[in-house]
């Protein structure tokens, strides 16, 4: 404005130096241009002004808030099984990303623990698994074996995984006290230490479920029972068959390199059950696995481990997916000619690879399978 207005001026100046002579219009440019030069020196200081200011205000930088924490200390996960413990980390509003590292791990004597550094081969998901797979090939092609240690943590989430390779001749269990490391948390704002975390991990328990005790890994070989038996009835005395009159066995081939699941039915004297006196029963279904083999001793199928392979519902599981679940089924004619129809379910797990068996063993007496 100031510039604008002492410019007009000097125009109407001028044009007076004109009329008059031209020693006065000389001296009255003079004296216009002193206006223009004082009026615009104010206002490229202001510019120069805010200038510096700007250079001088604050910028934003990462923040790492004192009050972020592990919200769990102590981690007590089972071996031989992939197991990802999260939601463990408060960060508080702390600046993303953060970057979380395992040090100094060391066992109850206070010396560094290799074991937890060392790494090992394990199997890592590289596609989504969906249980609509169609082959074992297919399957396999998902996964990849990497170097990774037994036990660590995810750079930037701040979650504990255990893999599935870990094993109790390798790390410590229960009862040992187990291991005891820090973390190192860092972002652009700061770094933090969070000491005296710690691993206890139980023994590997290849299936359940099962009866072998979490710490010592002895089996009390108190049976294994069904989830559920309905309408089954009992051969010799048409009598209701439960729960109780069913044990089930879990058997792994030994030193066999294959990757199986067999079903078999044994009667009150040990001797097969034809699997199709299970005429209802889905066997395509039945588990994710392929090239079913049946014979009239048992169901045989080429299958991927674990079971199940990952924790997410699918065809197979129950409705959480953290279970693989079967259902055997039958019907025959009642008194009166009332069909009938017989199911029994069973949920489980099998962590480690091999050649498995599931054996059902009706103890007291036979299902009824023939019509009235």
């Amino acid at each position: 404005m100031c510039f604008l207005h002492h410019t007009n001026l000097g125009l109407a100046n001028l044009q007076e130096g004109l009329i008059n002579n031209q020693g006065v219009l000389a001296s009255k440019v003079m004296i216009n241009k002193k206006h223009i030069i004082s009026g615009a020196v104010p206002i490229l200081f202001a510019l120069t002004l805010i200038g510096a200011c700007k250079k001088l205000l604050p910028t934003d930088r990462d923040y790492f808030n004192t009050e972020a924490r592990f919200t769990q200390t102590l981690y007590k996960p089972v071996m031989g099984r992939t197991t990802l413990m999260s939601d463990n980390f408060d960060a508080q509003s702390s600046s993303q990303p953060l970057t979380f590292k395992i040090v100094n791990p060391r066992n109850s004597d206070g010396i560094i623990a290799p074991e937890l550094i060392k790494p090992f081969d394990v199997l890592v998901w590289k596609k989504a698994y969906t249980g609509k797979e169609t082959s074992l090939e297919e399957i396999e092609n998902k996964r990849a074996i990497e170097q990774h240690p037994l036990f660590e943590i995810r750079e930037h989430s701040g979650e504990f995984i255990l893999w599935a390779a870990s094993n109790s001749r390798v790390l410590k269990a229960l009862p040992d006290s187990g291991y005891t490391f820090d973390v190192e948390v860092t972002n652009n704002g700061g770094r933090r230490y969070f000491n005296n975390l710690k691993l206890q991990a139980y023994r590997e328990r290849a299936y359940e479920p099962n009866r072998i005790d979490a710490i010592s890994g002895a089996s009390s070989n108190a049976p294994i029972r069904l989830n559920s038996i309905n309408n089954f009835k009992a051969q010799r005395t048409g009598d209701p068959l439960t729960i109780g009159d069913v044990k089930v066995d879990f058997n792994k081939k030994q030193g066999s390199t294959g990757s199986s699941l067999t079903f078999r039915f044994l009667d009150s004297i040990g001797q097969s059950i034809d699997p199709a006196k299970f005429n209802l029963t889905a066997w395509n279904k039945l588990v994710h696995g392929f090239n079913m083999e049946k014979t009239a001793s048992y169901v045989k199928y080429n299958v991927a481990y674990p079971i199940p392979l990952v924790e997410i519902p699918t065809a197979y599981t129950t409705v959480d997916g953290k279970e693989a679940t079967l259902k055997f089924s039958y019907d025959r004619l009642g008194f009166g000619g009332i069909k009938e129809t017989a199911d029994m379910s069973f949920n489980f797990n099998i962590y480690e690879k091999g050649e498995w068996e599931i054996i059902f063993s009706f103890t007291r007496d036979n299902p009824k399978f023939t019509n009235e």
